[in-house]
């Protein structure tokens, strides 16, 4: 079975159309790195890692997106590095809050100045601590955030995009929508009590959903052909992509975060929720997934008001940008350490798990 280590050799046994593709969307660079162990530490690395060679002689494999510069340093070694965990003094997503100001949002919570949104399974509040002129907390009313079904899900995209319609109809600049979800507080939430997080902005969009955009133009420009569908199918031939529900996306090789899967839909609708379920029913049952992050990136959900000017940058082409989710492990829930440095942050993201190794997983439990 391949793995991330076997990549250049699957990229170069490509038909030549194919490994073009393939090529001038990655850069895939392997590096041999070789230690000494002294004789005191040999027990230890060997009990830690399995063997003394896999740490005397290890390999790292740089990927690049040449189209965007995300990065990945994948060495699956990493994964079995000693890591602090919490105490009992330190609480996980699991345990039970002392306060939780999201069990009354009605009374605990602030509220938008057009009103909350009310789902069969959520409720809208304003943030109370603004990150966007237009932003809003959706409170699950499950407070576990590994405890979502299909049914929750299609429930929370109905209310959050009627939050969004509530929200521009207030200020009709407002056009560019975002949705996330951090999946408990080793996931970047700042409240146990599962909750996602929304903003429309105003003038352009988000730097990143931006930047995602131009790069796609210039890949069209350049080469003639759809950045998004080039990326799908570069990752389908080094058997990376999948099917969720109806929906196909692929465990990318550029990753932020480990496990990091984009799925591309046409809007945020039923069939997005069946595949975000499934795809992270999957990371949480099949790969040990228990703090995640989710975003939501779509063109701007309003058309430009006529009647008044646009605060941007002129006319903006977003023809071929699919309704994107992206979703990242976040690790341990009881790890003390954060899972992101100065390397991810600055230089390029270390990953620790093999994508190869997340796909073999997903087909374990019948995924396509």
């Amino acid at each position: 079975m391949p793995t991330i280590v076997d990549l250049p050799e699957q990229v170069a046994a490509l038909p030549e159309p194919r490994r073009a593709r393939f090529e001038r969307i990655f850069r895939v660079d392997r590096v041999a790195g070789a230690c000494r162990i002294p004789e005191p530490m040999r027990p230890w690395a060997e009990r830690q890692f399995g063997s003394l060679d896999a740490v005397e002689h290890q390999c790292v494999v740089r990927v690049t997106n040449r189209v965007t510069f995300d990065g990945a340093l994948f060495n699956p070694l990493r994964r079995w590095r000693p890591l602090a965990l919490r105490d009992a003094l330190h609480p996980t997503h699991s345990t039970p809050p002392t306060e939780d100001p999201f069990a009354d949002p009605l009374h605990m919570t602030t509220e938008d100045v057009f009103g909350r949104v009310r789902g069969r399974h959520c409720v809208t509040a304003s943030n109370v601590a603004r990150w966007e002129g237009q932003c809003a907390v959706l409170i699950f009313d499950e407070p576990d955030p590994l405890a979502f079904t299909r049914d929750h899900l299609h429930d929370y995209f109905r209310a959050s995009l009627e939050w969004a319609q509530r929200a521009h109809r207030h200020d009709p600049q407002a056009r560019y929508f975002v949705w996330m979800w951090n999946g408990g507080p080793k996931g970047g939430a700042s409240i146990l009590h599962a909750h996602a997080q929304m903003g429309l902005g105003r003038g352009m969009h988000y730097a990143k959903v931006e930047m995602l955009r131009r790069a796609g133009l210039a890949y069209r420009a350049q080469h003639g052909t759809n950045y998004f569908d080039d990326l799908l199918a570069a990752h389908a031939d080094v058997g990376l992509d999948i099917r969720a529900g109806q929906l196909r996306g692929f465990f990318y090789l550029a990753a932020n975060r480990p496990k990091d899967t984009w799925l591309y839909g046409q809007a945020m609708d039923d069939d997005l929720a069946d595949a975000l379920h499934d795809l992270l029913r999957a990371l949480i049952e099949r790969t040990g997934t228990r703090a995640f992050d989710v975003g939501v990136l779509m063109p701007p959900l309003f058309p430009p008001t006529p009647t008044l000017p646009i605060q941007g940058e002129g006319a903006e082409d977003w023809s071929g940008f699919p309704v994107i989710v992206r979703v990242g492990d976040r690790g341990a829930p009881d790890m003390l350490s954060s899972d992101v440095g100065a390397i991810d942050l600055y230089a390029h993201n270390a990953i620790s798990i093999d994508p190869f190794e997340v796909k073999r997983a997903w087909e374990s439990g019948g995924g396509d």
